[in-house]
């Protein structure tokens, strides 16, 4: 008997033990694995204080993705997955979004180009053609660019778009001044007709450095495009006004 009572006493110390460490250990981790939080907000705060309070809290923080805007302190979060208030597991994975200033490109050049060459250009460092103007201009062909703003180099945030102006290339009946600095007054005319234009009145400048008869000034600036001709004035060089006003003398 003795034998017997000896191994119901083992199996109940037994069955005792391991009903206390059902209930002190097994159970309370049980239940703990299956407890949740609510999950805090951590929108609008700076990363490092965001990471701070979810690890507090028994989860982990990654940065899963970044938004480029200058409405918001850089490395701000500005979204979270799973959402704030979601009843949550200790040690689940929170994922981030955060903020970093915008991106700034530099405009290319595209005085010259057709504006599809613009487009591609344009769309590979992330900007757009925005307003297209067209004008007459004689300095560029047909079909291409001849003015932009921003200029080329100029800094951009991506996104942003390019005014241009297109050239419809020459003006039908137009002038085109030419520059006539440096001419003598014989090939100063030349050019003159040779733009469909007359040359007008004629003053004289006492100049030393320049050879006598040489266009210093024109009354209207070179490149200048008129819709009518016109004669165009000039200021030469002399060595002496005496000259002039004995050359004047002797035609009278």
């Amino acid at each position: 008997m003795k034998p017997l009572l000896h191994y119901l006493i083992a199996i109940g110390v037994i069955m005792a033990a391991g009903l206390l460490l059902l209930e002190t250990v097994i159970m309370p981790m049980y239940v703990r694995a299956d407890q949740k939080h609510v999950l805090a907000n951590v929108r609008h705060r700076p990363l490092y204080q965001a990471r701070r309070i979810l690890i507090s809290e028994g989860f982990k923080a990654i940065v899963e993705d970044t938004i480029y805007s200058n409405y918001a302190a850089p490395n701000t979060v500005v979204d979270q997955y799973p959402e704030p208030g979601k009843m949550v597991k200790p040690g689940r994975t929170v994922r981030l979004k955060i903020s970093q200033p915008e991106k700034l490109v530099s405009v290319p050049k595209l005085i010259g180009h057709t504006v599809r060459s613009a487009e591609l250009l344009l769309q590979q460092i992330g900007l757009v053609v925005d307003t297209v103007y067209t004008e007459y201009n004689p300095n560029y062909p047909k079909g291409t660019i001849a003015w932009q703003s921003p200029k080329g180099g100029d800094m951009l945030k991506k996104g942003f778009g390019i005014h241009m102006t297109v050239s419809k290339g020459m003006p039908p009946n137009f002038f085109q001044i030419p520059n006539l600095f440096g001419l003598s007054m014989d090939n100063a005319e030349k050019h003159l007709k040779k733009a469909g234009l007359t040359l007008g009145r004629v003053e004289y400048r006492q100049n030393e450095d320049l050879i006598p008869y040489t266009v210093l000034s024109q009354s209207i600036e070179a490149e200048t495009v008129l819709d009518r001709s016109m004669p165009i004035d000039i200021t030469v060089s002399v060595l002496d006004m005496q000259d002039v006003f004995d050359e004047m003398m002797g035609r009278d």
